[in-house]
């Protein structure tokens, strides 16, 4: 078993910046959470969730939503068995909990098409809230 754990969220002005980090912890050799695509999420208040970005097992491939692209950078640490999210210019719209999940990449970025939520995927934290203020 992996427990996903998010951290770094917080309340952040308009056009700021905030790092996320989920951390893996059970069983997390590298051959187990290096076996996974991670992936973050992200649900608004009264909104179903949204995907947000993945990134592959091996760290050699980045998806992103149209929505975050150029501003939000996923990034993982196997050594550290941790997946970080790199948010800049942040808007009130990104306001939101967002929850980090291993899975398939091809799981991770269907999510929707395949008409699961996140906490169906093998593996998703409990999320961290984000707040943006003007």
């Amino acid at each position: 078993q992996v427990q996903l754990v998010e951290s770094g969220g917080g309340l952040v002005q308009l056009g700021g910046s905030l790092r996320l980090s989920c951390a893996a912890s059970g069983r997390t050799s590298s051959n187990y959470f290096g076996g996974y695509a991670m992936g973050w999420f992200r649900q608004a208040p009264g909104k179903d969730h949204e995907f947000v970005a993945v990134i592959s097992r091996d760290g050699d491939r980045e998806f992103y939503a149209d929505f975050v692209k150029g501003r939000f950078t996923i990034s993982r640490d196997d050594a550290k068995n941790t997946v970080y999210l790199q948010m800049n210019s942040l808007q009130r719209e990104d306001t939101a909990v967002y929850f980090c999940a291993a899975d398939s990449y091809v799981r991770i970025t269907t999510v929707e098409q395949l008409g699961l939520t996140p906490d169906q995927l093998a593996y998703c934290g409990r999320g961290t809230q984000v707040t943006v203020s003007s």
